[in-house]
């Protein structure tokens, strides 16, 4: 039996692809357990439901380096490599670093009948949208409002921004600045820039955490422990949260949230027996917090950012490939969201040039409920209306 696959593909054009076999490989790309593990665990996720291609299942996962910026033409290479497989359908590169641009761009040409979607774009959205048939972010717009939001409903007078001048190189990171501090003067709220290491600079992870451990100490002394804390890397969110369950300060959201963002960690949390329940494990994070003192400071999405991002994603692709969903209809990819984190809600909407004011057709932004941990629960952030002043801020 052959299946027809019908896509939109980048450059917004509806065409009828060559039919798909049954037997078809879908391909995810993610960073490594060091760099960002929920990414990774939403792959082996797929693979448990649909099995790995060196056992004879429909997933090939690989991961780009660790320094990915000094290593672009590997992580390119990586990317591309996929696309040497005849039986390959699509490619899902979460989260999308430099260079994914291009390796989209080189498999396109050689396969187009690949369909290209990319995660948590690191590159700009109107580059990555060039090559990509998808891309799906964190809404950095409604967020960047929502977050000092909820600092604020808190109790909180400070906003800490923390990050390194290659993150604040980025379009999406660059406009969220803007629209967090316009978002503090309408709240009344003090909004402070820090900057800390690049993990991939020369000082690595290690010398990137070690430097938010020492720091932090003197920051809730000089802001206050009313601050709300929020940093732009992986890496740094469990040095971070470490120091402020000691320390004082709130955090409400990982810059990709989830339960296991930095939390394990900065708790001491075995969650072996948990993975892949979040339910369990946003239990057993939130009990931690609580016991620590740190009920209504901490705060998260109940479901892993990376780890949906991934799955949902290969699933979205694998649905596409099957001919029963379309890459851009956001109700067929709210299909594949909803299949990986039942009772959350979500919203979104395709991604705003801020500049010209043109929307996207296939670039979506998206988030899900705020949740604070000891008591609050959710925060029906993804009920609020955002005010459209923020969305033409940059």
């Amino acid at each position: 039996m052959l299946i027809a696959l019908s896509c939109v593909f980048a450059n917004g054009a509806k065409e009828e692809a060559a039919p798909a076999s049954d037997t078809f490989h879908v391909g995810i790309v993610t960073g490594t357990v060091s760099q960002s593990e929920d990414d990774l665990r939403g792959a082996e996720a797929l693979i448990a439901e649909y099995g790995a291609v060196k056992d004879g299942g429909m997933i090939q996962h690989v991961t780009y380096p660790d320094n990915f910026m000094d290593e672009q033409e590997t992580t390119i290479a990586v990317i591309v490599g996929l696309a040497d497989d005849p039986l390959m359908k699509a490619v899902i590169v979460n989260q999308a670093v430099p260079g994914t641009t291009e390796a989209f761009r080189q498999i396109k040409e050689k396969r187009p009948d690949i369909l290209c979607f990319a995660g948590e774009s690191h590159e700009d959205i109107p580059v990555i949208s060039s090559t990509a048939d998808l891309v799906c972010n964190n809404d950095f717009v409604a967020r960047g409002y929502l977050i000092i939001r909820t600092a604020h409903e808190l109790g909180c007078d400070t906003f800490v921004h923390i990050s390194f001048p290659r993150h604040m190189s980025y379009e999406t990171m660059s406009r969220r600045v803007a629209i967090m501090r316009a978002a503090c003067e309408e709240f009344g709220m003090k909004f402070v820039l820090e900057t800390a290491p690049d993990p991939t600079s020369d000082v690595g992870v290690a010398g990137a955490q070690q430097y938010i451990l020492e720091k932090v100490p003197a920051w809730i002394e000089q802001y206050g422990k009313n601050s709300a804390f929020f940093c732009t890397n992986d890496a740094h969110t469990e040095p971070l949260l470490k120091q402020l369950l000691q320390y004082g300060g709130y955090f409400i959201e990982a810059d990709l949230p989830s339960p296991l963002m930095g939390y394990p960690g900065a708790l001491g949390l075995d969650l072996t027996a948990e993975q892949g329940n979040f339910t369990a494990i946003l239990n057993k994070v939130e009990a931690a917090i609580t016991e620590k003192g740190g009920a209504n400071r901490f705060g998260t999405w109940a479901y892993s950012y990376g780890y949906t991002q991934s799955a949902a994603l290969g699933q979205h692709a694998i649905n596409c490939i099957k001919g029963e969903s379309q890459p851009t209809n956001l109700n067929d990819l709210w299909k594949a969201y909803n299949k990986f984190t039942p009772g959350a809600k979500w919203n979104g909407s395709f991604y705003t040039n801020a500049t010209t004011g043109v929307r996207s057709k296939n670039a979506v932004l998206i988030y899900q409920d705020t949740y604070i941990m000891g008591g609050k629960g959710y925060m029906g952030n993804a009920d609020v209306e955002v005010p459209e002043k923020y969305f033409t801020i940059k």
